[in-house]
């Protein structure tokens, strides 16, 4: 088939487009208002852009009431964010955390899980995931769409801390995907999570080029 998404002409009973780019991290927003009101929410249009130094975006369409997200203005207001890890544990916690609630709705509360203080950052990690992001912001790009949503927000942060549960590395030194399940989302309203490994290695001698792919940072001055 052959369809032009402009003209919304596919003819299936379902928009394939989200199915088509699987599968998607969830970037598992946590952020806190000036009022310290906080504030939780998973978007699936997330992804880290280079990693030394680690950048991430994430995108936020506007809600249904044609409002920018409560994630997006806190950030903009605040110039910090978390992202936590979403696993397989906690799908039932991501899912109710992705409620459309006002923004004097805590949404760690009304997820059920606990607050846990971040390093360099005001807003606060989800003590139940395995790894955290502290970032701060870098900047907005915002997209014209469609409907009510009316324009979507790409907010770009720039990781200044990591954390990892120390179970989930690995004798080798590589963290644990399986033992983590990293949850990961498909079109309509499926879901997936990581339960098979394999790797290939590129046939090039250019080390450099393996450090790239691999993703290892350069050697700091204070090193």
């Amino acid at each position: 088939m052959f369809y032009e998404p402009l003209k919304d002409a596919h003819g299936l009973a379902h928009d394939p487009f989200k199915s088509c780019v699987v599968p998607r991290p969830i970037g598992w927003i946590s952020t806190v208002n000036a009022k310290g009101v906080h504030n939780l929410a998973p978007y699936s249009q997330f992804q880290n852009l280079t990693f030394d130094p680690p950048y991430v975006m994430f995108a936020a369409n506007q809600n249904t009431n044609s409002q920018r997200k409560d994630t997006v203005v806190n950030i903009e207001e605040t110039g910090e964010f978390v992202h936590n890890m979403a696993t397989y544990d906690l799908r039932e916690a991501v899912n109710k955390s992705a409620q459309g609630v006002p923004p004097e709705v805590d949404e760690f509360d009304l997820a059920g899980v606990t607050k846990a203080p971040s390093r360099f950052v005001k807003p606060a990690r989800v003590a139940e995931s395995p790894i955290h992001f502290e970032c701060t912001y870098y900047q907005t790009l915002r997209l014209p769409v469609h409907g009510l949503q009316g324009t979507v927000d790409i907010i770009i942060g720039r990781v200044i801390g990591i954390h990892i549960e120390d179970e989930f590395i690995a004798e080798n030194g590589k963290l644990d995907i399986l033992k983590l399940r990293p949850l990961a989302r498909m079109g309509y309203f499926d879901y997936t999570t990581v339960d098979s490994i394999f790797e290939m290695v590129i046939p090039d001698t250019n080390k450099d080029l393996h450090s790239g792919i691999e993703g290892m940072t350069s050697k700091r001055d204070d090193d």
